[in-house]
Protein backbone atom coordinates (compact mmCIF):
# COMPACT_ATOMS: atom_id res chain seq x y z
CA UNK A 1 0.00 0.00 0.00
CA UNK A 2 1.23 3.39 -0.77
CA UNK A 3 0.62 6.95 1.01
CA UNK A 4 -2.34 7.52 -1.50
CA UNK A 5 -3.63 4.18 -1.06
CA UNK A 6 -3.57 5.08 2.73
CA UNK A 7 -5.20 8.31 2.01
CA UNK A 8 -7.86 6.86 -0.06
CA UNK A 9 -8.78 4.31 2.64
CA UNK A 10 -9.34 6.52 5.04
CA UNK A 11 -11.40 9.02 3.31
CA UNK A 12 -13.72 6.40 2.28
CA UNK A 13 -13.97 5.13 6.02
CA UNK A 14 -14.05 8.23 7.30
CA UNK A 15 -16.96 10.36 5.03
CA UNK A 16 -17.04 13.21 7.32
CA UNK A 17 -13.42 13.87 6.72
CA UNK A 18 -12.16 15.31 3.21
CA UNK A 19 -9.59 14.68 1.40
CA UNK A 20 -7.07 17.40 2.77
CA UNK A 21 -7.45 16.38 6.46
CA UNK A 22 -7.55 13.29 5.62
CA UNK A 23 -3.74 14.00 4.34
CA UNK A 24 -2.80 16.57 6.77
CA UNK A 25 -3.55 13.56 9.41
CA UNK A 26 -1.40 11.36 7.70
CA UNK A 27 1.37 13.20 7.23
CA UNK A 28 1.43 14.45 11.07
CA UNK A 29 1.63 10.85 11.71
CA UNK A 30 4.24 9.91 9.80
CA UNK A 31 6.37 13.23 10.54
CA UNK A 32 5.97 12.64 14.22
CA UNK A 33 7.16 9.21 13.79
CA UNK A 34 10.34 10.71 11.82
CA UNK A 35 10.67 13.16 14.33
CA UNK A 36 11.06 10.79 17.07
CA UNK A 37 13.36 8.57 15.53
CA UNK A 38 15.93 11.59 14.37
CA UNK A 39 16.08 12.39 18.07
CA UNK A 40 17.52 8.57 18.64
CA UNK A 41 13.73 8.02 20.19
CA UNK A 42 11.60 4.93 19.59
CA UNK A 43 7.91 4.77 18.51
CA UNK A 44 5.92 2.08 19.83
CA UNK A 45 2.61 1.40 18.70
CA UNK A 46 0.93 -1.11 20.84
CA UNK A 47 -0.26 -4.10 18.52
CA UNK A 48 1.30 -3.25 15.72
CA UNK A 49 4.44 -2.97 15.91
CA UNK A 50 7.77 -0.33 17.36
CA UNK A 51 10.17 1.51 15.03
CA UNK A 52 13.85 2.63 16.63
CA UNK A 53 16.79 3.29 14.88
CA UNK A 54 20.40 1.21 14.32
CA UNK A 55 23.82 2.17 14.07
CA UNK A 56 25.79 0.52 11.04
CA UNK A 57 29.56 1.36 11.60
CA UNK A 58 31.70 2.60 8.93
CA UNK A 59 33.15 0.21 6.23
CA UNK A 60 34.46 -0.65 3.32
CA UNK A 61 32.05 -1.06 0.13
CA UNK A 62 32.52 -1.65 -3.06
CA UNK A 63 30.58 0.39 -5.85
CA UNK A 64 28.74 -2.69 -8.22
CA UNK A 65 29.56 -1.22 -11.77
CA UNK A 66 33.38 -0.80 -11.17
CA UNK A 67 34.54 -3.31 -8.42
CA UNK A 68 35.80 0.01 -7.20
CA UNK A 69 36.44 0.44 -3.00
CA UNK A 70 34.64 2.96 -1.59
CA UNK A 71 34.44 4.08 1.79
CA UNK A 72 30.99 4.30 3.37
CA UNK A 73 30.28 6.38 6.58
CA UNK A 74 28.79 5.13 9.36
CA UNK A 75 25.15 6.23 10.04
CA UNK A 76 21.59 5.61 11.85
CA UNK A 77 19.13 3.04 10.13
CA UNK A 78 15.57 3.22 10.48
CA UNK A 79 14.68 -0.90 12.34
CA UNK A 80 11.45 -1.80 12.79
CA UNK A 81 10.24 -4.79 14.58
CA UNK A 82 7.12 -6.44 14.80
CA UNK A 83 4.63 -6.32 17.45
CA UNK A 84 3.64 -10.00 19.43
CA UNK A 85 -0.15 -9.42 17.71
CA UNK A 86 0.97 -8.49 14.09
CA UNK A 87 3.13 -11.68 14.37
CA UNK A 88 0.23 -13.56 15.04
CA UNK A 89 -1.93 -12.14 12.43
CA UNK A 90 0.67 -12.70 9.88
CA UNK A 91 1.39 -16.55 11.03
CA UNK A 92 -2.25 -17.19 10.88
Amino acid sequence: MIRSELVQLLVDENPGLSVREVEKIVSVFFDDIVGRLSEDGRVELRGFGAFSTRARDARVGRNPRTGEAVEVDAKRVPYFKPGKEMRARLNV
